[in-house]
């Protein structure tokens, strides 16, 4: 599916799905009670990710709140969360549009995401809980079964879970608010081309190498996975712009 194809598209909250399973035990990242605004976050963070949701397509508060199954307000600072992170317009009497995906803004995501991520994952080898590294350890596994598998679904929803840890156990706001104005965008547009090159297996590896590094406390390792999983997913997004014009 081009870019172009996917702005065309107009969204429509879709008919609920059974979640993706592995057969995995949940881990403690998940096991955590979320408010109902964490809760509607994140799951229409996953729609507009997972292209449920498609670029450029306008969305109905209402409609999400009774699909979800969650209130108006929670569902309503949701969306107001996701426009700070750009991954939908709040439009004033006019509506929410999801943002379009733009190739040169990859590019620019990515030259700042690698300086301030590398800066992430050193602090979180630095600064974890042991508590953390349990779950560094946890997420490292599920990286590792999702390369077995090819699921992306499951990997998808680890780096989720990876990225937020990271930002925690990094302990520092400023690089985490950077942060997370860069991740919904990354993993977005990872999904969107993913099929063109399957190359869910070595994502999930790369993503399993820096874990496993900050699990260690090994902060020049992680560093140094970090910049090899940048490395390849600016040769993929520059492989899309040669695919899709």
């Amino acid at each position: 599916m081009s870019t172009a194809t996917a702005n065309r598209t107009v969204s429509r909250v879709p008919a609920k799905r059974k979640p993706a399973g592995t057969g995995a035990r949940k881990s403690r990242i998940q096991s955590r009670p979320k408010s109902l605004t964490d809760q509607a976050y994140s799951k229409i963070e996953e729609m507009i990710v997972t292209l449920e949701l498609a670029p450029g397509g306008a969305i109905s508060e209402s409609e999400l709140s009774a699909h979800l199954g969650i209130g108006r307000t929670p569902v309503r600072e949701a969306l107001q969360r996701l426009a700070r992170e750009h991954l939908v317009h709040i439009i004033p009497q006019r509506g929410i549009l999801v943002s379009e995906i733009d190739i040169k803004r990859q590019l620019r995501l990515l030259e700042t995401r690698r300086e301030i991520e590398r800066l992430v994952v050193k602090c979180a080898a630095r600064r974890a809980s042991a508590e953390e590294i349990i779950e560094f350890q946890e997420l490292t596994k599920r990286f590792d079964r999702a390369a077995k598998t090819g699921d992306y679904e499951s990997f998808i929803r680890a780096d989720k879970e990876f990225n937020d840890l990271s930002l925690r156990a990094a302990r520092n706001e400023f690089s985490a608010a950077a942060m997370g104005l860069m991740h919904g965008l990354s993993r977005r547009f990872w999904f969107m081309h993913h099929r063109q090159t399957d190359d869910t297996e070595l994502m999930a590896k790369l993503h399993g190498a820096v874990s496993k590094a900050i699990a260690d406390r090994n902060e020049r390792m992680a560093a140094r996975a970090l910049d090899e999983l940048i490395d390849h997913i600016e040769a993929f997004t520059m492989n899309t712009v040669s695919t899709d014009y």
